[in-house]
């Protein structure tokens, strides 16, 4: 693949908060740790190495979870147990159990990981990186994650069940599987041999990306939540990472940003039989909604203390439980995840673990030799491929035109004129003047579309070009979506098995701006 690359202001699609945080912009550096460059991780790593994680309780988690993959890659194995050294530590990157991987930022996310161990490794190598897929198994809205889009056509999994997503039976997708993939395929194997989509997932994830060592865990595990207890019991108790994410929350709104997640008395879920629900204390009663499931505040402890695998972090203390069980340097997320991320540091810092660096994962758009070729004859740099399809259109057509299609030094004549007509007819009658600007108004409006019929029908003129520029744009933002966002990795990587080492090849994890990867597929 050949890649560009452009800043990510240019494109006009991200938000300031993340914008700013790119470029370093000093008002948000208190809300973050250390600036994602690879000479920041030597602090990031003395730092981590005095933080206390189970290293052995992980490494038998991780064992006992990979005993459903089949064919598992030997440097995946190398790697869970070199995470009990001192100097292993990990990257991490976490998403939803979208069936069949869902859309192309997944792959983004995971390259982004596996590639920067790679660099750390050159950097830094009398230590061990190892890249984390955090698995999401415990959210609960499936509405979200059931369906893909496939080359434009929507697939859907037809299911009906409740709870965490990744205790839920993979009925119905093996079907699905040997319809859109083939009878073989890695997804057809993954979702006919498991019981439930977690296990699932994990072997297709190991399927595409063993080789490169990545480790995929499932943080909804008993014995990984009782690393987890004090803060499960702090949080329902005392309510402390509410008042902290609130005051850092207004902090930022302060200065002109929007927050991104909003914290509760309590951010963790009750999760149990098919039910995750919100725990809410009433009148000194707590109490699971949507059931009939009620603790006292004795009981709630005892059940913390014996059962934390069914106390689910929500999106506030997600983050801490992953940094509390695993020898983590830096988390890699998307604008939505670096945006909320930068609402939590004061958690962290109250239970005494360290911040990660926040990795912002590696964002790309594909371009195959057909929309290449059409945007070689468009005459179209990268940066014009943001730009909104009706203005782009404009811009194409008054590079291509032989006529005049702005009337500004006509309306700037017209202006001078009606401002001397107004004058002139204040000085008869100072009531006329109103009139003068209404029909002032009326003349302007009357030459805007004048303007926009000239355009219209030179567009028409050259409507090959105009084709062409919706193909472009229709590949390029599915829906009016970013790529990236929409459309899944498999037509990709049926037309060229080498499609992810392709994009190993193509991302630069510290090269933090948008790739434009021109694939010859």
């Amino acid at each position: 693949m050949k890649v560009g690359c452009i800043d990510f202001f240019e494109t006009g699609l991200f938000a300031p908060i993340f914008n700013d945080f790119i470029k370093q912009k000093e008002e948000l550096k208190s809300f973050y740790h250390r600036y994602p460059n690879v000479e920041s991780f030597q602090a990031q790593i003395e730092e981590k190495s005095e933080s206390s994680v189970n290293r052995d309780k992980l490494v038998e988690v991780l064992e006992k979870q990979y005993q459903t993959v089949e064919q598992l890659e030997e440097l995946v194995q190398d790697n869970i147990k070199s995470l009990s050294d001192s100097k292993t530590f990990t990257l991490t990157t976490g998403h939803q159990l979208n069936v069949f991987t869902g859309p192309l930022y997944f792959h983004f996310k995971i390259i982004t990981v596996i590639n920067a161990c790679k660099q750390l490794k050159a950097k830094y190598p009398d230590y061990n990186f190892v890249p984390v897929y955090w698995m999401a198994s415990e959210d609960h809205d499936l509405d979200e994650i059931k369906s893909i889009q496939i080359e434009g056509k929507k697939y859907k999994w037809n299911t009906e069940q409740t709870g965490a997503v990744g205790r839920m039976a993979i009925d119905g997708l093996p079907e699905l599987a040997k319809e859109i993939a083939g009878e073989g395929s890695i997804f057809d194997k993954a979702y006919s041999n498991a019981e439930n989509l977690a296990d699932a997932v994990r072997a297709y994830v190991n399927a595409i990306y063993g080789e490169y060592g990545l480790v995929v865990i499932d943080a909804d595990d008993h014995d990984l939540k009782s690393e987890f207890k004090h803060v499960i019991e702090d949080d329902v108790i005392k309510n402390t990472a509410n008042q902290l994410v609130e005051e850092r929350s207004q902090a930022l709104d302060n200065i002109g940003y929007k927050t991104q997640s909003f914290p509760r008395e309590i951010n963790f879920f009750y999760l149990k039989d098919g039910v995750r629900e919100r725990i809410v204390k009433e009148e000194g009663v707590y109490k699971v909604l949507e059931t009939d499931i009620q603790f006292s505040e004795t009981e709630i402890k005892a059940e913390i203390d014996q059962y934390p695998e069914r106390f689910s972090p929500n999106v506030i203390l997600r983050p801490l439980y992953q940094e509390c069980i695993l020898p983590n340097l830096a988390y890699t997320g998307g604008p939505a995840e670096v945006a909320y991320w930068l609402q939590l540091k004061p958690v962290f810092e109250y239970f005494k673990v360290p911040f990660p660096i926040l990795l912002p994962r590696n964002f790309g758009m594909i371009i195959p030799n057909v929309i290449r070729h059409k945007i070689k004859k468009l005459k179209l740099a990268d940066v014009d491929l943001f730009t909104e399809r009706e203005e782009l259109k404009k811009q194409i057509t008054k590079r291509i035109t032989s006529v005049k299609l702005n009337l500004n030094d006509e309306r700037q004549q017209l202006k001078q004129l009606l401002a001397d007509i107004k004058q002139y007819a204040r000085d008869v009658d100072v009531t006329l003047s109103q009139m003068t600007e209404a029909e002032t108004e009326k003349i302007s409006n009357s030459i805007d579309k004048i303007e926009k019929k000239m355009m219209a029908a030179e567009k028409r003129k050259h409507a090959d070009k105009m084709r062409q520029t919706d193909e472009v744009k229709d590949y390029l933002f599915p829906s009016n979506g970013l790529q990236e966002r929409k459309e899944n990795f498999l037509p990709f990587f049926k037309a060229d098995s080498q499609f992810i080492k392709g994009l190993l090849k193509a991302f630069d994890p510290f090269n933090l701006q948008f790739h434009i990867m021109r694939w010859d597929g």
